[in-house]
């Protein structure tokens, strides 16, 4: 397993380093426009699309990079660290909003060095939510003050009114348009109050442009009479042609097939830790080492492999799932039944899938989101084991006992060939409700002495130790089906 894994990593690290050493190569400095996707939900699968896109661009030298926006957002995290790719960006940037940029995706708009969109696209309302009992749920100043604190530093930036970009994220401000003789400026409530009287006298006119609890939402007219959009365009060329690059050729860098992947991958996280999980203790409470155990270490590597290719999960992860790995293992191959080894294993699983759902090891204080997130991720693992327990324990009670009618597996032809005895003695000797002695440990098959003969059994697939008492389900053919009496 851990050599599985990082056979893998060492691939995409190649494959990383090869992507790097190409995109080092410059080309012919003949104009270009770059143009980069941003759609569907902002994620980090988003964050290492753009990312990726930023590093592949910089082979041509003489470029404008153009931001295709269509998002209602997503994760704030995620949002920051495009922005932050975005503001690292030396040449010049265009946001283009496309469809929309709502929340997360507002923010990842205003970054650009400049702002033009499509018409009746629509941009604003980064309110941070939380979804409870009674629907979505604004969360409080603690959550919205760092967020604020962004898109003061992207209005201070760009020159767009600090205020009215303030009032994208916050309800309970106030914004008015104040008109002056020489002037027109937006400011929020408490600074108008604070004006001077005699600043206060030259005051034209006064108009409120966002009232209390509204979040500023803009068309494409909205914006560009309030200082955000330069123009409204019908199309990507239109734009271009405007701006003076309607002669540049357009390179459109589009996700690849490992990108799409790795965010499907985010998507059936859930999914495939509950089947993986759910394999290794069908694995662990069987015996040797088959199929279920192989369809565990891919699904939970699969979901380590797409974290790490985001950037989110490094050698910390991988190191607390090779542990985990060690002391399944152990507990499979040394160990009987499931013990102290066993729960270690799946213990330290968790905590390394845990941590590679996220950027941090404990949440930053000056970034609140961080702890639910940790919450989220940690309530999204237990909750997939909690089901795996699940699966798993019909499997055993449900599905197990009938596979042998289907397919004649391992553990019959192992246990059963030096004992068969047949259906008409085992019917009229063996009846349900009789009891004996496990002379060996069932996993779950194994041998029984009842009435003082020695029967080949099979437990309901749970582990019992040899010497405990055992007690017949069922009768069927050379099948006899038991499980251990409580105590």
């Amino acid at each position: 397993m851990k050599f599985f894994w990082s056979l893998l990593l060492l691939t995409i690290s190649f494959s990383s380093v090869a992507s790097d050493t190409d995109s080092s190569k410059s080309f012919p400095a003949k104009p270009v426009v770059i143009v980069i996707p941003v759609e569907g939900t902002v994620d980090p699968g988003m964050a290492a699309f753009v990312s990726r896109a930023l590093r592949d661009s910089r082979k041509y030298t003489d470029k404008i990079v153009v931001f295709e926006l269509d998002s209602y957002g997503g994760q704030v995290d995620a949002a920051f660290q495009i922005v932050d790719t975005i503001l690292s960006v030396e040449d010049s940037t265009i946001s283009y909003v496309k469809t929309k940029a709502i929340s997360a995706g507002a923010l990842i708009a205003l970054a650009g060095n400049r702002l033009v969109m499509k018409n009746a696209t629509t941009i604003g309302d980064v309110a941070p939510l939380t979804m409870s009992n009674d629907g979505p749920q604004m969360l409080g100043e603690k959550y919205q003050s760092p967020i604020r604190a962004k898109f003061r530093t992207l209005a201070k930036r760009n020159g767009y009114p600090e205020a009215l970009t303030e009032s994208m994220v916050t309800a309970e401000m106030i914004v008015y348009e104040v008109q002056f003789k020489d002037t027109t400026i937006y400011m929020d409530s408490t600074e108008f109050s604070d004006l001077d009287p005699a600043r206060k006298k030259q005051v034209i006119s006064k108009k409120t442009v966002v009232d209390k609890g509204e979040l500023l939402t803009m068309d494409d007219v909205e914006a560009k009479a309030l200082g955000f959009s330069k123009m409204s365009v019908s199309s990507l060329k239109e734009m271009l042609l405007k701006l003076g690059y309607g002669d540049r050729e357009v390179i459109r860098i589009q996700q690849n097939w490992s990108e799409a992947l790795v965010r499907f991958i985010g998507v059936i996280a859930p999914i495939l830790i509950m089947i993986g999980f759910s394999a290794l203790y069908i694995e662990i409470r069987t015996p040797g080492f088959g199929v279920p155990g192989i369809i565990g270490i891919i699904c939970l590597g699969t979901v380590f492999i797409g974290q790490y290719m985001v950037g989110l999960a490094d050698y910390t992860e991988l190191l607390l799932m090779a542990i985990g790995a060690v002391l399944l293992a152990v507990e499979i191959f040394v160990l009987p039944g499931f013990g102290v080894a066993g729960f270690a294993g799946i213990a330290f699983m968790m905590l390394g899938i845990i941590l590679s759902f996220q950027d941090f090891v404990i949440p930053k204080p000056e970034f609140p989101w961080q702890g639910r997130l940790l919450i989220k991720n940690i309530m999204m693992v237990v909750g997939s084991f909690t089901g795996a327990i699940v699966v798993a324990l019909f499997f055993f009670r449900y599905a197990l006992p009938h596979i042998g009618k289907i397919v004649s597996g391992p553990y019959l032809k192992e246990n059963l060939s030096d004992a068969r005895a047949d259906a008409a003695k085992e019917a009229a000797v063996l009846f349900p409700g009789d009891r004996g002695e496990a002379i060996t440990a069932l996993r779950p098959s194994g041998k029984a002495l009842i009435k003082g003969e020695t029967w080949d059994v099979i437990s309901e697939g749970e582990f019992v130790d040899k010497g405990s008492t055992i007690v017949i389900r069922e009768v069927s053919g050379n099948r006899i089906m038991v499980y251990r009496e409580q105590t």
